[in-house]
């Protein structure tokens, strides 16, 4: 019943499950002594492409493995429905713990490519956590494309690791662009959100599609704007609660991961929302004070520190961009990232198996 192996999600303080399905079934998840079930307002679940399962942090990081549960489903009648007989499958979990060196791949851009970018976060070699971070479909026309996010979580992590999850702009496009926040990871189904993974907490910004909401590319079907403002209140929120967000104990690594490197305009008609992303910037600069923003969208391979030529708006912090593609030929890079205790290490990495730079930060 499992397409794939399930992506598991680093959403706030929690770790959300999810796996693809390919009948009607019931799905749970067996931690321990402890079962957490894909249910809403009580009833579980059977009518969905992708199940969803929320499990607090602490206890899967305890525990280092969870087993899926599920029952397909033979006739979901009013009165005494049928299933078939319940299946099991064991995995382990392999949490990010407060070490010398954490390693995370970096994913983005990949247009529905898979074993491109498979290929290049293999020249990396092993990891403690993967960003995907926009683009993973190349659009969301046809369920294919979305569930492309779960066939590259399925070959990369195995179920075994921890996913960040940020949303591209081409995952607005499409039939299945409104369904993206149930088939990904959401907070109350926000794309946008903050996490925690030992000691490394960040916060997860989604800027939308890349020009304005009134361009003919999109036909009426996108109210970007307002979603954006809406992220100004939550960054403020964000900063409100510190005290549990980026200054809990034990943070000692703060991270921005956004598809759109929104610090950085480029030509019209690209650039947009000045006023916010420069509100964004400006609040995450003065208040979070981040180590290190993490983008994707531009294609391409970039080292930017505040003041260069891509901060336009006030760039908080170093950025890294590690992403480009070309699906004509197959061919991918991606970017290894190494977070040390006094420098950050970045290995940029292709599909071809080789490694294409060094760079630490």
């Amino acid at each position: 019943m499992l397409k794939t192996k399930p992506a598991v999600f680093a959403v706030g303080n929690e770790y959300q499950i999810m796996v693809p399905v390919t009948c009607p079934s019931l799905f749970w998840v067996k931690i321990g002594d402890k079962c957490f079930y894909d249910e809403q307002n009580g009833i579980m679940r059977s009518i969905t492409t992708v199940h969803r399962v929320c499990v607090p942090m602490e206890i899967l990081d305890n525990a280092g493995g969870y087993t899926v549960c599920e029952k397909e489903i033979i006739e979901r009648k009013p009165y005494f429905p049928t299933t078939k007989e319940t299946v099991e499958t064991a995995f382990k979990f392999y949490p990010v713990t407060d070490k010398k060196s954490i390693k995370a791949y970096h994913i983005a851009d990949a247009h529905s490519l898979v074993d491109p970018v498979v290929s290049a976060a293999k020249v990396y070699g092993d990891f403690d956590f993967v960003i995907m971070n926009g683009d993973i479909p190349n659009h969301c026309g046809e369920l294919e494309f979305l569930l492309t996010v779960y066939e590259i979580a399925d070959k990369v992590t195995g179920g075994e690791k921890p996913i960040v999850f940020a949303r591209g702009n081409h995952d607005l496009r499409g039939f299945y662009a409104e369904k993206m926040a149930e088939y990904t990871p959401s907070q109350n189904l926000n794309t946008y959100y903050t996490f925690r993974l030992g000691p490394i907490w960040g916060i997860v910004l989604d800027c939308g599609e890349d020009k304005e909401d009134s361009h003919e590319e999109y036909g009426f079907t996108v109210a970007c704007h307002p979603f954006r403002v809406r992220q100004t209140e939550f960054i403020k929120k964000v900063i409100e609660k510190s005290k549990d967000e980026y200054e809990a104990d034990g943070v000692k690594l703060k991270l921005v991961v956004s598809h759109n490197p929104f610090t950085y305009l480029q030509e019209p008609p690209f650039d947009i929302e000045k006023e916010i992303f420069g509100e964004w910037a400006k609040l995450l600069k003065e208040n979070v004070k981040p180590d290190l923003m993490i983008s994707g969208h531009v294609h391409g391979v970039f080292f930017k520190n505040p003041g260069d030529d891509f901060d336009h708006l006030g760039q908080p912090c170093p950025l890294v961009i590690a992403s480009d593609v070309k699906r004509a030929e197959n061919y991918y890079v991606g970017a290894g990232i190494e977070f040390c205790e006094n420098e950050t290490n970045v290995t940029v990495t292709n599909s071809e198996g080789k490694t294409l730079q060094k760079r630490k930060i």
